[in-house]
């Protein structure tokens, strides 16, 4: 699609995991389309893996990658990232600023909006990439945070959302779209669309994401440990990752008597650290639309994965497979029955690999969020949202009914 290039700025709070992987590889796409693009994320979050990753990048975008304090709770110290914040992208002079996160979206709406009374034509675009939908609406911090998301959607142009289950969720716990929405899936690039084969001492069963307990290394070391007591399968495993809790993880392996049979690496870029393992898992409580899903099945990698999010529309036919989340016998039992059958796992990858690579596209990612720039531009005031060919199918609640998970209180 030709567009006139756009000037355009992407806010988030942290730059780790899928969602800094969304917007590295929108960041490129735009710019390989002529936009000029920059990135604007926390100063303080992330390793030295981060730190790699951001060094790539910037030089590849015309305004680079700038960092600036931003805490994941919002506090009176807020105050004064905004305002830097705010000196940083008023200098930019963007058309677009697009926020990621619940943190990420405060910034680019408010940032939008000042602009905006100063005369400045910037589109403000929001995506929650999960965010403060995992909060649970029945809990007083949850009204909360949903209530704060309907009041910014007055001051939002679009929305962005990764899923037909996020957008369900933002249906159901904030409110209907009264401005453009669309569905667009997370892409992934041709080359990745390869089989990795697996080295010779790989382990049995991996864990790849941040060592948090929203994504469940917890649940995966548990199913572990009973693979072990009520199966009689003493598994390897290798856990891939880093965070704040990796010494508690450490503690539960130690004090599960399972040192001597699970490696915990630290983080590793994914096709990397599939080679290393014949089955990788994914044991989620919440997520939106996960790349280590879609990376694991297009690498053509056994997959084992919990319910929950966007995963069972990466799955498709194959949803049927999916764990209850939060159930560690469910996930110890999916894991024995994967160690008993390898090959029928790797011919169930190769089945799933097949249905990807049309619909989980970054050029089509790029492609569809870019037109709803132009879509959206100075455009406000709609009375139904715009929405897209990916759009569900069903209502909301069928949706959430559908991928029903248990509820956290930690928002990006």
């Amino acid at each position: 699609m030709a567009t006139a290039p756009l000037r355009i700025v992407h806010i988030v709070r942290a730059p780790i995991g899928g969602i800094f992987r969304h917007i590295a590889d929108l960041a490129l796409a735009q710019t390989r389309a002529g936009h000029e693009v920059g990135v604007v994320c926390d100063a303080s979050t992330g390793g030295a893996f981060e730190a790699e990753a951001i060094a790539r990048l910037a030089p590849q975008l015309a305004f680079g990658v700038a960092r600036f304090p931003m805490r994941r709770k919002v506090t009176p110290g807020d105050l004064r990232s905004a305002l830097s914040l705010y000196r940083h992208v008023r200098d930019l002079s963007p058309d677009v600023l697009h926020g990621h996160g619940a943190k990420g979206g405060v910034f680019a709406r408010a940032i939008g909006s000042v602009l905006r009374l100063g005369g400045r034509k910037v589109t403000r675009i929001y995506c929650p990439h999960g965010g403060s939908l995992h909060y649970d609406p029945t809990k007083l911090e949850g009204r909360i945070y949903f209530r704060l998301e309907r009041l910014q959607q007055r001051f939002t142009d679009g929305l962005v959302f990764v899923s037909d289950y996020e957008y369900a969720a933002y249906e159901s716990k904030v409110a209907s779209p009264s401005i453009p929405a669309r569905v667009v899936y997370n892409g992934l690039s041709p080359e990745e669309f390869s089989a990795v084969p697996t080295d010779d001492d790989a382990a049995d069963f991996m864990f790849i994401g941040m060592l948090r307990d929203l994504k469940g290394p917890d649940l995966f070391i548990s199913a572990l440990r009973d693979l072990k007591s009520l199966y009689g399968i003493t598994a390897n495993a290798r856990i891939v990752g880093d965070g704040k809790d990796r010494q508690r993880y450490e503690a539960m392996v130690a004090d599960f008597g399972l040192s001597d049979h699970v490696t915990f690496t630290g983080a590793l870029p994914a096709r990397d650290a599939f080679r290393k393992a014949r089955c990788v898992v994914v044991p989620s409580r919440a997520e939106a639309m996960p790349y280590i899903v879609l990376e694991t099945v297009a690498a053509q990698v056994p997959l084992i994965a919990t319910r929950v999010g966007g995963i069972p529309e990466i799955f498709g036919r194959f949803a049927d497979r999916l764990v209850t989340p939060g159930c560690v016998a469910g996930l110890a039992a999916a894991m024995g029955a994967a160690y008993n059958d390898p090959d029928g796992m790797r011919k169930r990858a190769e089945g799933q690999r097949k249905c990807l690579s049309e619909t989980f596209n970054v050029e089509l990612m790029s492609d569809r969020i870019t037109s709803l720039y132009m879509e959206t531009r100075g455009a406000r005031g709609h009375s139904t949202p715009a929405r897209s060919a990916e759009t569900p199918l069903m209502g909301s609640s069928a949706i959430l009914a559908r991928n029903k998970t248990s509820q956290t209180s930690d928002a990006e």
